[in-house]
């Protein structure tokens, strides 16, 4: 079944507003997939606020043109679906990745991360990205450290003429 001009213009720009806000695209191979398990995958992806399409290439072609996606659009070759990650660059790795591990038939061909285009194999390093607050705790821990120490480091002194008058009162008492 053919869609019309209008339906298909829809779809580009639907699929251009996404990619010009997204950080991250994953595009897998789906054939093999039956229903249940499409649907079981777009649950996923809607939970974890991912994107997830099947586009006709030439259709994902001209909505990845002039967005930071455009690397992958030479590379766009058999039945895809694209997964656009929203806020977390990892999120749409994880989701594909996880249900990649569940269903064989799933196979990432394509990962896309700041307008760069990463090998297939890539898809663990994407997807152990931390994300935005695991990120800012671990950027307040190496902030906290230094500062922790230091404060040990000034307070040690009196510590240790605590410890060494605990010591004299304990030898004195016996």
């Amino acid at each position: 079944m053919s869609i019309t001009l209008e339906q298909k213009q829809a779809v580009v720009a639907e699929v251009a507003a996404v990619a010009a806000a997204a950080p991250a695209a994953v595009a897998a191979e789906y054939s093999g997939l039956n229903v249940a398990e499409m649907t079981a995958l777009r649950r996923s992806a809607r939970d974890a606020g991912i994107y997830l399409k099947v586009v006709r290439n030439t259709l994902a072609r001209r909505a990845l043109a002039g967005t930071q996606f455009d690397c992958m659009c030479s590379t766009l070759r058999g039945p895809l679906l694209l997964a656009f990650s929203n806020e977390e660059p990892g999120s749409a790795a994880k989701v594909i990745r996880n249900f990649a591990k569940e269903n064989k038939k799933l196979v990432v061909r394509l990962i896309a991360l700041d307008g760069r285009l990463l090998d297939s194999s890539e898809i663990e390093r994407v997807a152990n990205l931390p994300s935005l607050d695991q990120a800012r705790s671990m950027l307040l821990g190496l902030l906290q450290a230094p500062l922790g120490k230091f404060l040990r480091v000034l307070s040690e002194p009196e510590a240790k003429l605590l410890r060494l008058l605990d010591a004299r009162r304990k030898q004195q008492t016996t």
